[in-house]
């Protein structure tokens, strides 16, 4: 999964992308996680950022269509590979 870490132009609210590789019920304790450690540095997912995810549901190919449209929100990212 690649989370990326983006801020859109002309909005209020920072934006996370998360662009995962199988569907969000294989890693629903990794996303808790994943919110958890960004409520513990004061972003909370609607109040004072927004959180965006898509899922490839094991399709590899479906990546680069998804990233895609992450970023045809004209978004500036960054991306950092997790394992």
């Amino acid at each position: 999964m690649w989370p990326l870490a983006v801020h859109a132009q002309g909005q209020t609210l920072p934006s996370i992308g998360f662009l995962g590789l199988v569907s969000p019920v294989e890693y629903a304790q990794l996303e808790t996680a994943f919110r958890q450690g960004l409520n513990e540095t004061g972003y909370v997912d609607g109040q004072n950022v927004a959180i965006e995810f898509r899922w490839a549901e094991g399709k590899y190919d479906r990546l680069p269509g998804l990233a895609a449209e992450l970023a045809g929100r004209r978004v500036h990212h960054r991306m950092r590979r997790t394992a």
